[in-house]
């Protein structure tokens, strides 16, 4: 190590107080990280591509450093689901610091890993006080029946109002309208069941049937109406 000539010309002053660094909750523990190894965490991070184009949820297992679960959501452009798929096969195995310097292609896989860095790192975590942690697999919790991301997608116009395209359940076929035309319930079809039962040996039209539901007062409405077609 170099040290300029003023340094070298200074005396020594004893160091006092060294508690080292602050304890983090870590899945049920208070743990005083010093090295990478030394981190254990489930949680999410929220990231954003540079023309605030498309985002990523990014939820990451990591266990002594290591992760050993990655769960990669995107929404936004056609880029961004194969860049998720480079990224979930690649995760798994590093360091949560090697992770945060891998290039994972997409603006907002990337800045989702640093978001979720940040978290594990200063011990905000969904598993922080839990014991133990969440067990490898506790990623899939948060995708829906047949393994499907949970999308909301709504559109409105001043002229014509609201319609509802994606709820959590699935994928919206009918809206229900009162007297007054306000929206008081919806018809979905579950495409993850959908494709379950197909696969099961269903034909589509049985499984089309056994997927659908309706939430709200859809019973009592005036009308339905087609979001995407009316």
């Amino acid at each position: 190590m170099n040290y300029t000539q003023e340094v070298e010309n200074m005396c020594v002053v004893a160091k006092g107080p060294n508690h080292g660094p602050a304890p983090i909750p870590e899945e049920g523990k208070w743990i005083k990280a010093y090295e990478i190894k030394d981190i254990s965490a489930f949680t999410h991070g929220v990231g954003w591509c540079a023309p605030q184009q498309g985002a990523c949820k990014l939820s990451l297992n990591v266990k002594n450093g290591i992760i050993e679960e990655a769960l990669v959501e995107t929404i936004g452009c056609s880029g961004m689901t194969h860049s998720a798929a480079m990224a979930a096969e690649i995760l798994p195995g590093k360091t949560i610091l090697e992770a945060l310097n891998t290039d994972l292609v997409c603006d907002a896989i990337n800045c989702a890993m640093r978001e979720l860095f940040l978290q594990i790192v200063y011990g905000r975590s969904q598993s922080a006080f839990s014991d133990d942690g969440l067990s490898v697999g506790a990623g899939l919790e948060d995708l829906g029946k047949g393994l499907r991301s949970q999308v909301g997608t709504m559109y409105g116009t001043k002229l014509k109002g609201v319609r509802y395209l994606e709820m959590a359940e699935g994928y919206v076929t009918r809206i229900a309208l009162d007297k007054d035309d306000q929206v008081i319930g919806y018809e979905f079809v579950s495409l993850g069941k959908m494709t379950d039962f197909i696969k099961k040996g269903d034909t589509p039209n049985e499984a089309y049937e056994k997927a659908m539901g309706t939430y709200g007062r859809f019973a009592d409405a005036a009308k339905y109406i087609d979001p995407r077609k009316e």
